[in-house]
């Protein structure tokens, strides 16, 4: 359901996912693992729509063929993602909005380790927040529950008083799991988005309006 103009938004914290909502790393990724598809005969049609949104090592072991190294294949990926940021850029508005918030009031929850995260959003300017939770440090990746349940904690908010902001499937059940309210960024994918979730097309549509009294005001412009 797309949020019509005007809608009235409030929480105790916002927690943004990465890939797909803060940054478009999407040209990086797939040329990556259709590289690496091609040359292990593995298809690149099944992998595509079950990529995006979940830690890189359990995609790994979602796609490896019987017999192949897990952990070889996720550190060639792995060194490939890092050192390739060319052409990452910031989703359009998210300067806009994150500069609009104070650093108390945010934080990124990220299928991607530390060292990745850093990495592609310095790509896209993006400053990582300091209570950033990624992958590395989660038992259980999306769509668990659990690292948007850490990011409300670190942001000293109930996780039914926080707004988490998506784009994969992965991400946004976990939110939802986690007891949040969702909101996905479509992008150029709003058939893709579950019918009972809250979506805008990219975070230009959205402004902050005011924070006060350890609560964010967001409206949908």
């Amino acid at each position: 359901m797309r949020l019509e103009s005007g809608t009235v938004i409030e929480a105790s914290a916002l927690l943004f996912d990465m890939d797909g909502t803060l940054i478009d790393s999407r040209v990086v990724v797939e040329k990556i693992w259709k590289r690496w598809c091609d040359e292990n005969g593995i298809d690149w049609h099944y992998v595509l729509p079950r990529l995006h949104g979940v830690r890189m090592i359990d995609s790994v072991k979602m796609f490896v063929k019987p017999g192949m190294d897990v952990d070889a294949v996720f550190q060639r990926l792995y060194r490939e993602e890092v050192e390739d940021v060319d052409g990452i850029v910031p989703i359009p508005g998210a300067h806009a909005l994150l500069a609009a918030l104070p650093p108390s009031a945010w934080t990124i929850v990220t299928s991607a380790d530390l060292e990745l995260a850093k990495a592609r959003l310095g790509a896209a300017g993006i400053v990582p927040p300091p209570l950033m939770v990624t992958g590395d440090i989660v038992t259980n990746g999306k769509p668990d529950p659990e690292g948007y349940l850490l990011g409300a904690k670190r942001m000293n908010a109930a996780p039914e008083d926080t707004l988490v902001f998506e784009d994969a499937k992965a991400g946004i059940d976990a939110g939802l799991a986690a007891g949040a309210r969702v909101i996905a960024i479509a992008g150029d994918h709003p058939e893709e988005i579950p019918e009972h979730v809250e979506w805008v097309a990219d975070l230009t549509a959205l402004r902050v309006e005011s924070v006060a009294g350890g609560k964010v005001r967001l409206v949908v412009v």
